[in-house]
């Protein structure tokens, strides 16, 4: 080792069979672990599409059903939310090893330069094993859930139920019915519905501005950018 390394400072060091087989055996994990905290996100997912669709059924079974299964739909969907991004930082872990194993070992290998240690991808990943961390920020990966599923999820629940208090039990006529129809118990029709945009509207704002940091991380190009 010590005869390759006085090369020259710029040599690049080539691994031989047997450090090539650890490897492919590393990589095999890594991707065993990522797809099965994939399937924990896909868990998450479901379980907050199914909720979604109890609570259209209950609130829509008939022109007298209440709308409330609706806004304590989008509380549970906010914990799932939650569960979900919690798993994601995991996930990204094990995602992030396995996409620069891919860049930086299998792809030079199918051009035919062969698979060597640059002193950048490998020293990159033998740090990460060494002093393992999230690779994304809890804000963040919430953001990104946020961006694939769960804003799908939220603007339904939200449509419903607007729509539920225009058209149940007969059309509304004015805004001041349609407030009416929105109070809960001693809460007023006008704070239910502020309180349920502040509720859409912080997802929104918090969606956005994890997109930007997104984007800046994407221009620096980081070595683990995916991340």
């Amino acid at each position: 080792m010590e005869n390759r390394l006085n090369a020259g400072v710029d040599a690049k060091i080539q691994f031989d069979s047997s450090e090539l087989t650890a490897l492919a055996h590393l990589y095999r994990g890594e991707v065993y672990r990522s797809t099965l905290w994939r399937t924990r996100l896909d868990q998450t997912t479901n379980w907050a599409v199914v909720t979604t669709g109890i609570a259209l059924s209950l609130t829509f079974a008939g022109p007298e059903a209440s709308p409330l299964p609706l806004i304590l739909l989008g509380l549970l969907v906010a914990v799932f939310l939650l569960f979900e991004a919690r798993r994601y930082r995991y996930f990204n872990v094990w995602r992030a090893r396995c996409r620069l194993i891919e860049t930086d070992v299998y792809a030079p290998m199918l051009r035919g330069k062969g698979v060597t240690m640059d002193g950048k991808w490998n020293t990159l990943l033998a740090d990460d094993y060494a002093q393992p961390h999230f690779h994304i920020s809890y804000a963040r990966s919430i953001g990104r859930r946020l961006r694939k599923n769960y804003a799908y999820i939220l603007a339904v629940q939200g449509a419903a139920y607007f729509g539920k208090l225009a058209i149940h039990p007969v059309g509304v006529t004015s805004i001041a019915e349609f407030l009416d129809r929105a109070a809960i118990g001693p809460l007023p029709g006008w704070f239910v519905l502020l309180a349920g945009m502040v509720f859409h509207g912080s997802w929104v704002v918090l969606a956005l501005a994890t997109l930007r940091i997104e984007q800046g991380f994407r221009t620096a190009r980081r070595l683990i950018s995916i991340a």
